[in-house]
């Protein structure tokens, strides 16, 4: 078992990752939120595990469902609030959204809305990585149904290749959307996939931050060691729908049920207390610290401003060509060209 500090820490990261979701289900309900919304509700101790057992210049390169890990990765719940809704003072000031939340200031490059894309990312940056010799690791996370996609496979292939410091983490929470893994995958343990590429790989309880935090520091140190990479496999379960437009018709009260009764969150307090970890009263304090936070950032979103229009264009090219000003120039040519 960890230490008390750190107990206290990962209960309260976890809550936080499930407030700040339940706050954002309630600002998509009053349409403060648009677009799609993938909520991270029940999967929270794969990414505090997890991510706590990187340093801090290790680069992490995500999926849609990424709110949960931006919070463990210690983004500000502000900027990320702000940015669910829109605003200038978004992380990705109002142009990402939900699905493309970053931070390069914290080597935390993003969540990618197209499925399995982002893999090779974490492949080039591994690379770079191995190719300047830092002891520098680049973790991938992504849902299960990544891995029936072509660039998984080739990212493993790539990584094994060249022994690259990469760790492929799988969300495996049962579901690609609504299609169950039974029904769209040869085979359900995932990590033995592993197998093909001749590297390392594992299944991993996701709702222990314990367990998670363990295999992945296990998995950091092959990378660091030059060992190659590692494809963990983290059990979990989303107890909300694939998005908030999903009425998940396609599985069953009992089936969510059963899985609610490994709640992380509810898991993780009993342990602490059986433990002797912590009381009622520090986690009662805990709680409460984490509804101040998530005032606050419900707060701060309302009244942040809108990006201003005269910005419509900014920050769509990399330089050489700065400031939008290609797309500026391309709308006066063309009237109507960026609306």
């Amino acid at each position: 078992m960890v230490d008390k500090q750190t107990a206290l820490d990962w209960y309260r990261q976890m809550v936080l990752i499930r407030r700040f979701e339940e706050k954002c289900a309630e600002g998509y309900a009053y349409a403060k939120i648009g677009g799609f919304l993938h909520l991270y509700i029940g999967q929270e101790a794969v990414a505090v595990g997890a991510i706590s057992a990187l340093n801090e210049d290790d680069d992490i390169v995500t999926h849609y469902r990424d709110h949960g890990h931006a919070i463990a990765r210690r983004l500000d719940t502000n900027a990320l609030m702000a940015e669910l809704y829109g605003k200038e003072t978004g992380c990705s000031k109002g142009r990402g959204g939900s699905m493309h939340l970053a931070d390069a200031s914290k080597h935390f490059w993003g969540g990618y809305a197209l499925v399995g894309a982002h893999l090779p990312m974490a492949v080039g940056m591994a690379m770079r990585h191995q190719y300047t010799g830092s002891q520098q690791v680049a973790m991938t996370i992504f849902g299960d149904g990544s891995s029936n996609n072509g660039g998984f496979h080739e990212s493993l292939n790539m990584a094994a290749v060249f022994k690259l410091p990469v760790i492929f983490l799988l969300e495996n929470n049962l579901y690609s959307m609504g299609v169950a893994i039974h029904r769209d995958s040869a085979i359900e343990d995932l990590h033995k996939r592993a197998i093909g590429y001749g590297i390392h790989g594992e299944a991993v309880d996701g709702m222990d931050p314990l367990a998670m935090y363990e295999a992945t520091q296990r998995a950091a140190e092959r990378c660091r060691r030059g060992e190659g990479p590692v494809l963990l496999e983290a059990k979990t379960y989303r107890f909300r729908g694939h998005s908030m437009a999903d009425p998940e018709y396609y599985r069953d009260k009992e089936e969510v049920e059963f899985w609610r009764q490994r709640d992380p969150i509810a898991n993780w307090k009993q342990r602490m207390l059986d433990e002797g970890l912590a009381t009622e009263a520090e986690i009662t304090a805990l709680d409460e610290s984490v509804e101040r936070e998530m005032e606050e950032a419900v707060r701060f979103a309302d009244e942040s401003p809108d990006p201003a229009l005269d910005t419509l264009c900014d920050f769509l090219y990399a330089t050489p060509v700065e400031n939008g000003d290609l797309c500026r120039q391309q709308q006066a040519e063309k009237p109507g060209y960026a609306r």
